[in-house]
């Protein structure tokens, strides 16, 4: 598999094809595992960081849910091929640094991927379309089964999985949803329900993950315990508060359509303008502008547009998805051109 045969292929992440996928855009669950007797990545050596990428592609290897995976290291990736791999959420920003002795695996449906050397030795993810939080979590279970069987992981009986951060002490996993949330936004109740999630052990994100702003209204949301709980009792505590902030977003919603109908489409209809006409458009402004055009199909205001088409000019208007359409790198100029010309074409 090479990375441009991706270009064609819609990421499972932006299916919308999941429960609630209007406003649940999709679900992941991490699970990070140490390898016994080895220190943790940023003290190992060297050779043991090389030696832990060779036992991992052994166990990689002999995995039956990983039989059409593709092993990438990080070394051997242009700085574009690593972007481009953060742009489809498959591995985190934080990855690319000092590329040596790290690698990625990822199946061909990019419902799979495994960061490999990351701040943990492994970290594994199964990502779903829509709130589909117990099909991620059975996925990745035979998945980290299946390793198991090849890897003697770092486990303690009293604290369970050990990890390089204590935070993630214990099961190791971390369950979050993408949501877009424009409804709370614009109803600025937003920040109190952000508030309540911080009470309950909830942690808020941006676009790209620990670290990065939220734009567009997009936001992750993640479960922050991971001691002293089995995985499934985590998995349905989250869900259940997951499924308060779905509610309170569609009430949101119905209170928009009812109450300021004609504002609501004013804004999308400016949007939508915007996005057809402009000739020069950066990242985050089409990711802004794109929310409310999603929002607008949802909501039925924009019906000659289908939630295909949207999240298709979400990615592929990414910087590094636009010099990979161009196969050649591109300035920061020369790409809000390019992003304009995709637009325009794909709302013709």
């Amino acid at each position: 598999m090479k990375l441009s045969e991706l270009l064609n292929r819609t990421s499972e992440w932006l299916k919308s094809t999941g429960p609630n996928a209007d406003i649940v855009i999709s679900t992941r669950i991490r699970l990070a595992r140490n390898l016994d007797k080895v220190p943790f990545t940023n003290w190992a050596n060297k050779k043991q960081k090389e030696q832990i990428l060779v036992q991992v592609k052994e166990a990689v290897d002999k995995s039956v849910l990983l039989k059409e995976a593709e092993f990438f290291k990080m070394a051997e990736l242009s700085e574009l091929d690593r972007q481009f791999l953060i742009e489809r959420h498959l591995m985190s920003p934080e990855h690319t640094y000092e590329p040596e002795h790290k690698a990625l695996v990822v199946e061909p449906r990019e419902i799979i991927s495994i960061m490999v050397n990351e701040e943990d030795h492994i970290r594994m993810q199964t990502v779903q379309s829509g709130f589909n939080l117990r099909d991620a979590w059975s996925l990745i279970d035979k998945l980290d089964t299946e390793l198991n069987q090849a890897l003697n992981y770092a486990y303690s009986v009293k604290l369970g999985y050990l990890t390089a951060c204590p935070t993630n002490v214990g099961t190791g996993m971390r369950a979050s949803l993408m949501l877009h949330l424009p409804a709370l936004v614009l109803t600025k109740q937003i920040n109190k329900v952000f508030h309540a999630l911080a009470k309950l052990g909830i942690a808020v994100r941006g676009l790209y993950g620990e670290g990065t702003e939220a734009i567009g209204n997009f936001f992750q949301i993640s479960n922050q315990v991971t001691l002293g709980r089995p995985e499934e009792d985590i998995i349905g505590n989250f869900e259940r508060i997951m499924n308060q902030v779905i509610t309170r977003e569609a009430q949101a919603r119905r209170f928009l359509i009812m109450k300021d109908r004609d504002e609501l489409k004013d804004k999308i209809l400016r949007a939508y303008g915007t996005l057809k006409n402009a000739r020069i458009i950066t990242s985050n402004e089409t990711i802004n502008l794109m929310s409310n055009i999603r929002f607008g199909v949802h909501m039925d205001l924009l019906p000659d547009i289908s939630i295909k088409t949207v999240n298709e000019i979400f990615i592929m208007t990414q910087p590094a998805h636009l010099q990979k359409l161009e196969n050649k790198m591109l300035t920061a100029d020369q790409r809000d051109m390019k992003r304009a010309d995709l637009i325009r074409e794909k709302l013709k």
